[in-house]
């Protein structure tokens, strides 16, 4: 897809981000088709130091957010970096994205006030840890303590042991997918009125969001949903099952599902058993019913399972692993897995496509410091050029 054909073509992002958050939305700004310039300490992101393993110069976590962007090494509190900066922002960007400490960016003179003072069409998004108000609106926040504070790890894992923490880092890209979204509806709004404005995300408030379903039934109940493993809450039968030779998962979340699969197992008097005949009656007596799904499910393989659960329209999948996941034909025939220029490892990429076309990837994530002269250089001298 040529680049000028993206929906955000021609915009430019100014990236103060760090670690994953904003890094990720910027990312996904970069792919969209958005110049994203990255600012960052003369040190770099800390994630770029985030490993091993480590490759093409940096941290392969680093090289995965970070593509489709460029670097400028910047001191924010330096007067003449200031100075360069600000006449980058006045003549040349649309949005303005941050991930610094609370306070940090008003500190230095690239708050969302002061730059929207100097250019009022500017979009700029705040992504915060805890939110814009409230008792703890200036502390630090990580995935791993939003995954806490929110409730996500006590309903994680299986009951009688430790929470547990989702391993992808849902709370911090959860929140870059919301400031795209944010900055996005921010850029159509402009687009009528020509005034920019300011967008505020924050990482608990995406945490609080994926419990929406839990706090509902909390909320209707008065029950703290408990763990359950690799099953759901208020669906049964639906989760994981040891087979002869791996897991599967198997999601009969209906009464014509359960037919079918009480059929597959051999067991097709579990259909008129009062235990089990609708699921609130599985949901009661989940543990008796799972018992004796585990029992069937240990005699066949997961590819044995999987061809009889097919054939009878019960959803299944095997647990896989990253390896597993990236060599399946279904991911390679979607293309998402793409090579990067100037990369020596593919990355996954956009799950975005248009008109049958997903974007693909420009560049690999930059140098630290990479494009600093160029960009600075020639914004500073299209500011002395306008006075």
């Amino acid at each position: 897809m040529n680049t000028s054909h993206l929906p955000l073509s021609g915009m430019v992002v100014i990236e103060f981000g760090h670690s994953v958050a904003a890094p990720f939305a910027g990312q996904i700004l970069g792919d969209l088709g958005a110049e994203v310039i990255k600012v960052e300490k003369p040190e770099g992101d800390d994630a770029r130091k985030w490993g091993p393993p480590f490759v093409d110069g940096a941290a392969a976590m680093f090289q995965s957010l970070n593509r489709n962007k460029q670097s400028i090494v910047c001191g924010l509190r330096d007067p003449a970096d200031q100075e360069r900066l600000l006449s980058l922002i006045d003549c040349r960007a649309d949005v303005v994205l941050q991930n610094l400490r609370p306070g940090q960016a008003d500190a230095v003179g690239f708050g969302a006030r002061a730059l929207l003072a100097r250019k009022p069409s500017l979009v700029y998004c705040n992504l915060g840890a805890f939110g814009a108000t409230g008792p703890l609106k200036n502390h630090p926040g990580y995935d791993p303590l939003m995954q806490a504070f929110s409730g996500i790890m006590s309903a994680v894992g299986e009951e009688g042991w430790p929470s547990v923490r989702v391993g992808p880092s849902i709370v911090d890209m959860g929140t870059g997918m919301w400031a795209v979204i944010g900055i996005v509806s921010a850029l159509l709004r402009r687009k009528e009125s020509g005034v920019g404005g300011m967008v505020d995300v924050s990482l608990f408030e995406t945490a609080a969001s994926w419990m929406t379903m839990l706090a509902a039934q909390y909320l209707a109940a008065g029950e703290v949903p408990r763990k359950c493993g690799s099953g759901q809450v208020g669906i049964v039968p639906y989760r994981a099952y040891c087979t002869a030779d791996g897991e599967l998962v198997v999601a009969a979340g209906n009464n014509k599902l359960f037919a079918a699969l009480s059929q597959v197992l051999g067991h097709p008097q579990w259909i008129t058993d009062e235990r089990f005949v609708s699921n609130p009656d599985r949901v009661r007596n989940a543990p008796a019913l799972y018992e004796m799904i585990e029992a069937a499910m240990a005699r066949r393989t997961n590819s044995e399972w999987t061809v009889l659960l097919d054939a009878a329209g019960v959803p299944c999948a095997p647990v896989q692993n990253v390896k597993q996941m990236l060599e399946h034909p279904q991911m390679q025939a979607l293309g998402l897995a793409q090579s990067v220029p100037g990369a020596t490892i593919q990355m996954v990429g956009l799950p975005i496509s248009f008109d049958g076309l997903r974007p693909q990837t420009r560049s690999a994530a930059p140098a630290l410091g990479a494009h600093t002269d160029v960009l600075l250089s020639a914004a500073a001298g299209s500011s002395v050029e306008t006075q």
